[in-house]
């Protein structure tokens, strides 16, 4: 019998599945498997942290097959960057050194692993009104049915009961699908990113 996929708080144990998805739509929403030769670097930046640091706004997608979507955020944007700063990235900048050519020339690992050295500051315009923040992902068997809508508004209520006035994500120019889906959801255009994308809002 084939069971409709239900949600339910990410545990631990989660981790690879979180990993293994990451990876999984790496690419614009495709397969990014053949884009990274250490399969775990996504991983590391997009899911790790959450399933680490903000767990009870950590989410899967569960179906007969298991895990097969999550979404993660993160409470308090520029709080969860400090935390990040003192307890993720140092471990995995001894790991992984700086990588030491020019941005042109780096590979897809090795821009992963510079955006491990240097993160990206929250936009203070963004967070003053937005403070938190999320990615969602869903493997293509988890595609339509609603159940993103489903996985967003649960986050939602989450970040709502934690007492949070709105949410923010980024979306890159490439994946026109997702713009699509965020906009058709609900969220608003906040900002546009220099790549065609946008920062996008939602207000709780």
């Amino acid at each position: 019998m084939v069971h409709v996929p239900h949600i339910r708080p990410a545990r631990p144990e989660d981790r690879d599945d979180l990993y293994h998805i990451c990876l999984k739509t790496a690419d614009s929403g495709q397969d990014g498997t053949h884009l990274y030769q250490d399969p775990e670097l996504i991983g590391h930046v997009y899911a790790g942290p959450y399933l680490a640091y903000q767990p009870q706004f950590a989410f899967v997608l569960e179906d007969d097959l298991g895990v097969s979507g999550y979404v993660i955020g993160a409470l308090d944007t520029r709080a969860f960057d400090e935390t990040l700063e003192r307890e993720w990235w140092p471990a995995l900048r001894r790991r992984y050194p700086d990588p030491a050519v020019p941005a042109s020339e780096r590979s897809r690992d090795e821009a992963v692993i510079y955006q491990m050295h240097h993160p990206r500051p929250a936009d203070p315009d963004i967070t003053a009104a937005y403070p938190s923040h999320l990615h969602i992902d869903l493997l293509p068997r988890a595609q339509g049915g609603g159940h993103g809508r489903r996985l967003l508004f649960t986050l939602f209520e989450a970040l709502r009961q934690a007492g949070s006035p709105g949410v923010h994500l980024g979306v890159g120019g490439r994946n026109i699908n997702a713009q699509a889906f965020y906009r058709h959801v609900g969220f608003q255009d906040l900002k546009p990113l220099p790549d065609g994308g946008a920062l996008m809002g939602w207000t709780l």
